[in-house]
């Protein structure tokens, strides 16, 4: 964009730069870099289906990687299957487990603030004679169990709840309503995505017994171009690609080896010290969430206070339009994402906002902040100074009405 070039040449060189827009992609340590280097080109490049070293070397990279997630969540390795991304993963649960079960009912239930990936294939379904319903939230973002259950009959056959929003970071209670799917209709598949969740919020797949779960890499400081759906054993699901069958059944075609590679590597950083690692970026957290609470005028904090996962801030900012603030700060070295879309070059609130009940305003002036392990206290000083300044700015010119 030159635009935005020329602008940056104005402003110059920022004091600082702070990447905060992990939520969308983001930066991969150098441990992980180098552990997938060598897959490139010097082992394990090769095809991993195929009886030759390079290919038995590839699918040990695999076999591996899916012990090691399945370590952490509890499940079995079998019951990983890799893709190229959280998205594909989503789109596999949904539209494969409803077309795979559609002879037991076609009713789907989803939560109303759902990624696009999980809500889009859902209401593509409809096309094709599935009934999907949106269940309410409340202003914190949880379902409640009780609206839940009244939701659940025999013709449900699958409900995808998320584990954690991934633009208001309230963490669901997963577990109450899974315990409310399972006794209104056993056969019910329930679907969580997971990805935000995921190296944040414990998953035992031994007290929560899910038949579906979604992972994605880069949300874990892993490289993009790979996700996961883990299913449990005897999950029937229709894969949606045609092809060559690989090493994934479900999902045919060469796998990105390296990714993989790099994926295992960042669950070993992510779930080295969980606890530790999660409990200092969630002390940033609440130092970032406060310092702007309390000193910019007019904000409201978006999400549960308390039940949240520990690198989410997501803060809406009256009488300031998102993505001007967004320009603002990133000429300021702060790096950041509005809760506005741009869909079909038409500005439009997030529809997560909008189902928590924000106003118009409130949603368009949304910003979301995404911490990780390698921020520090004066990156969160650095942005609390920088966030009162940019608002300050943008007020007195804003055509909303504040100065």
């Amino acid at each position: 964009m030159p635009a935005v070039r020329e602008l940056l040449e104005i402003h110059g060189t920022p004091e600082r730069e702070v990447y905060l827009d992990n939520e969308n992609s983001g930066w991969v340590p150098p441990e992980v870099v180098s552990y997938m280097l060598p897959y490139y080109n010097k082992r394990g490049y090769g095809h991993p289906s195929i009886t030759n070293k390079p290919g038995w070397e590839a699918l040990e990279v695999i076999e591996e990687t899916s012990e090691e997630i399945a370590s952490t969540l509890g499940g079995e390795p079998a019951g990983v299957n890799f893709l190229h991304s959280g998205t594909e993963a989503n789109n596999l649960a949904v539209i494969g487990g409803a077309r795979a079960n559609r002879q037991k009912g076609k009713k789907i239930i989803i939560s109303d603030i759902e990624h696009y990936s999980v809500l889009l294939p859902a209401l593509s379904l409809e096309d094709a004679g599935f009934t999907v319903i949106r269940a309410p939230v409340n202003g914190e973002g949880f379902v409640d169990p009780d609206v839940l259950s009244a939701l659940v009959d025999k013709e449900t056959i699958l409900v995808s709840i998320q584990a954690a929003n991934h633009e208001i970071g309230t963490i669901q209670r997963l577990k109450e309503l899974l315990d409310v799917v399972k006794d209104k209709n056993p056969d019910a598949l329930f679907h969580t995505d997971a990805c935000d969740a995921y190296g944040r919020v414990p998953l035992d797949l031994k007290e929560l017994d899910l038949d579906m779960l979604t992972l994605s890499s880069h949300k874990v400081l892993g490289p993009k171009g790979v996700g996961v759906l883990y299913l449990k054993e005897g999950t029937r699901v229709e894969s949606l690609l045609k092809g060559a069958l690989s090493s994934q059944a479900l999902w045919p075609g060469v796998e990105n080896v390296p990714a993989i590679a790099g994926f295992k590597k960042a669950v070993e950083l992510a779930f080295e010290d969980f606890q530790g690692i999660n409990g200092r970026v969630a002390l940033l957290r609440d130092l970032l969430m406060e310092g702007i609470l309390d000193s910019v005028s007019d904000t409201l904090l978006n999400g549960s206070r308390k039940e949240r996962v520990s690198d989410n801030v997501n803060i809406s900012f009256l009488h300031v339009e998102g993505e001007a603030l967004t320009v603002e700060l990133s000429l300021r070295g702060v790096y950041v994402s509005s809760g506005s879309a741009c869909t079909s070059r038409v500005l439009e609130p997030s529809h997560v906002m909008l189902a928590i009940g924000r106003e118009y305003e409130a949603a368009h002036g949304s910003i979301l902040f995404k911490l990780m392990r390698y921020h520090d206290k004066e990156d969160m000083n650095y942005v609390i100074d920088q966030v009162g300044e940019a608002v300050s700015r943008l007020r007195k010119i804003s055509p909303l009405g504040k100065s």
